[in-house]
């Protein structure tokens, strides 16, 4: 589970040349969890020289190319519905791939999270919607370990270490990581 950086965040890759990487670094991500597991991404369209850059789209563009198959497309509300937000839209997606697992229609989970949740700094995934996946990932895959290579401030693997799942992060700022290796969520804040 991760959330892969925007081009304002490797600038040195340009715009056409992030989008490359971005394909790319889905493809090795999901080719590296095992056939029977999941990849899953947290990406929030971002708009550049008045155009909007579809990541759910490349996300799949990247499952695809390593031979994984959409098994389920979720928007988390980042604002309430008919909100006008500028640069951002009001909603993030949550892709889950695979290249071997199936899920019959019976396990379905709601296909709109009404909130990210707790936010642990600006640019993180909500930790609502981290709990939601963290609860799939128990219920719904053998999966008892979370791998975040682009983990911030460690929403994801705290999201994972609540329900019992071990977690791993991976982040080139020492802050961060940091602040990762020491965060709780705010269990107040569960809805």
């Amino acid at each position: 589970m991760t959330s892969l950086p925007d081009h304002s965040e490797v600038p040195a890759l340009g715009v056409d040349g992030w989008r490359r990487w971005f394909v790319d670094t889905v493809a090795l991500a999901c080719r590296a969890v095992a056939d029977d597991d999941v990849a899953i991404f947290f990406q929030t369209d971002v708009k550049h020289d008045g155009r909007w850059i579809d990541k759910g789209h490349l996300v799949h563009a990247g499952a695809d190319a390593a031979g994984s198959h959409l098994l389920w497309h979720k928007i988390a509300c980042r604002a309430a519905p008919g909100t006008i937000t500028f640069g951002r839209p009001a909603y993030a997606h949550v892709l889950c791939v695979s290249r071997a697992l199936r899920l019959p229609p019976g396990r379905s989970t709601p296909d709109v999270l009404p909130g990210l949740g707790e936010m642990t700094w600006s640019r993180a995934m909500g930790a609502d919607v981290c709990r939601a996946v963290a609860a799939f990932l128990v219920e719904h895959t053998a999966t008892r370990t979370v791998v975040d290579p682009f983990c911030g401030v460690g929403t994801m693997l705290a999201a994972a270490n609540e329900v019992g799942l071990a977690a791993v992060g991976v982040e080139l700022s020492r802050r961060r990581a940091a602040k990762a290796r020491t965060l709780v969520l705010d269990v107040a804040a569960r809805t």
